[in-house]
């Protein structure tokens, strides 16, 4: 596509909003500052080491708007600062539009309250602001994900205060996600709900143009991400799967797969929504509860709605991500997603009863590496 002819993301939600003639706009606005603070972001984390360009570098932005929640990271530890850079700029960018009845940020505990005199609005919106900061000082990939739920009537007209409880939704409810990718290109990846389009930031006009229309994920793929130092608390369907990709073309499968990890669920769904494949992080076999996955309000969830939008499957291993009802802002979750006949294999294996249910070899299964 010529680039005189690309769309701007503001071209682009403008045609969207045409599609309803009762909308009011409250909607693009929101988006369009969501964007204002990826780009705000991409300035900041291109200066890397050197401190970025508002002001003090990346320790000094400690706190939000008068009346917003302070940051105070849920965890301190490698990347708190930046995750607390990455949480202001969110909510500096966002809580004055009267768009939003509240903000829920993976960098603190409670939601974020819209500060008086700002007027509420009828959304809310979930965000983890810089996911992988703790990879910050590596120069690696670092990306922000979004999602856009509906606000409860009394909380969007002000009978009643804003509450963790408000954004316990499931994530089919989702009216919006996203993330943007900060990296040679800042690329912005959305979802409204009807398709998935990808957006690359010009630098030279500031503008996210449309680059990447209508994203769609192949049904069938031949790579596959995983961290393999978990292996000893894999479940078993999991460890089945990852053995007869690993047998190639002579094991069950009879090809040949690639394995990628960029430890960033948001890298690695835009590698999975550019070329293809299936992520993995996979609950702990022993302990259900102890999870280093995504979180599912700030993460499975948006993630999951574009890789579906896009025609793919995102899945706990059991059942579609989409479907869960949250039950804390905090809650973490299994998370597989990609190539529909991929996840839809791994599902199968987890609803399969297999010798390894009473301990069995991963090599010797009916349908593993060495069949009989």
């Amino acid at each position: 596509m010529p680039l005189a002819r690309r769309s701007t993301l503001t071209q682009f939600l403008i045609e969207e909003r045409r599609r309803y003639p009762t909308a009011s706009g409250d909607f693009n606005a929101l988006v369009l500052d969501v964007a204002l603070a990826c780009k705000t972001l991409a300035r900041s984390v291109a200066f890397g080491a050197l401190g970025g360009p508002l002001g003090a570098g990346f320790g000094a932005l400690i706190s939000g708007p008068a009346g917003a929640s302070k940051c105070l990271p849920v965890q301190a530890g490698d990347g708190a600062a930046q995750e607390c850079m990455g949480h202001t700029i969110f909510v500096d960018a966002n809580h004055w539009g009267g768009h939003l009845a509240g903000m829920a940020s993976a960098t603190v505990s409670q939601p974020v309250v819209i500060p008086a005199p700002h007027p509420r609005g009828k959304y809310l919106l979930v965000f983890d602001a810089l996911e992988g900061a703790e990879q910050a000082d590596l120069n690696a990939a670092l990306g922000s994900v979004f999602s856009v739920l509906r606000a409860p009537p009394a909380l969007a007209d002000g009978s009643r205060a804003l509450s963790a409880e408000d954004f316990l939704q499931p994530g089919a409810q989702q009216v919006a996600a996203g993330y943007a990718l900060y990296g040679p290109a800042t690329q912005l990846v959305l979802s409204v709900g009807a398709g998935v389009h990808g957006f690359t930031l010009d630098p030279n006009l500031g503008e996210f143009k449309l680059t990447q229309p209508e994203i769609r994920i192949p049904v069938d793929a031949s790579t596959f991400a995983i961290n393999a130092a978990n292996t000893r608390f894999w479940e078993a369907p999991v460890k089945r799967y990852v053995d007869e990709c690993l047998a190639g073309k002579s094991g069950p499968r009879g090809k040949d797969f690639s394995t990628r990890w960029i430890a960033s669920p948001v890298a690695e769904a835009h590698r999975v929504l550019m070329r293809g494949g299936v992520f993995l992080c996979p609950r702990d076999a022993e302990d259900a509860s102890r999870l280093g996955c995504p979180s599912l309000l700030h993460q499975a969830n948006p993630l999951a709605m574009l890789i579906e939008q896009a025609g793919g499957r995102a899945s706990t291993g059991r059942e579609p991500v989409l479907q869960q009802l949250p039950g804390s802002l905090s809650q973490r979750t299994g998370l597989v997603f990609g190539s529909r006949h991929e996840v839809e294999r791994i599902e199968r294996y987890h609803s399969e009863p297999t010798a390894l249910a009473s301990g069995g070899s991963p090599l010797f299964t009916p349908r593993s590496l060495f069949r009989v």
